[in-house]
């Protein structure tokens, strides 16, 4: 269920609250959810999420993304979390490819290697093409 990028983060398709507890023993001191509220019927809502991971002694953060892009206010979110982990951070959405895109983003931003970029998104299942002309020369 996470699919892990590199030793600072995974990501994973949509979490349960019972989900929680599973990240923390597998050792994520972070969670950061890339989902925004009732994007879809059945989806838990942020506040259980955050519930389990206060509980779980997790940090939680939200950076809701919608299908419609992202803004230079979520990359710099991300790039802030991921700062601020004291040590692996689980990031989730749908399906795992908005937080791998973002993920990547905010890494670019940092300076990071588009290509490294790629190739770890791509050892995990995902494909940062799209965004990869925001990142490249970098």
């Amino acid at each position: 269920m996470f699919r892990k990028i590199d030793d600072s983060i995974s990501v994973a398709p949509q979490i349960t609250p019972e989900d929680v507890a599973a990240a923390a023993k597998a050792g994520f001191t972070t969670i950061v959810n890339n989902r925004p509220e009732q994007e879809e019927g059945g989806q838990p809502d942020g506040a259980s999420i955050r519930a389990a991971a206060e509980e779980a002694g997790l940090a939680y953060v939200a950076i809701p993304i919608t299908p419609g892009g992202f803004s230079m206010h979520q990359v710099e979110g991300m790039q802030k979390a991921l700062d601020e982990a004291d040590g692996p951070v689980l990031a989730f959405c749908r399906s795992g490819t908005r937080s791998t895109l973002l993920w990547a983003l905010a890494k670019g931003m940092a300076g990071a290697d588009a290509d490294e970029l790629a190739a770890k998104a791509a050892a995990a299942g995902y494909d940062i093409s799209p965004i990869r002309p925001l990142i490249a020369g970098r």
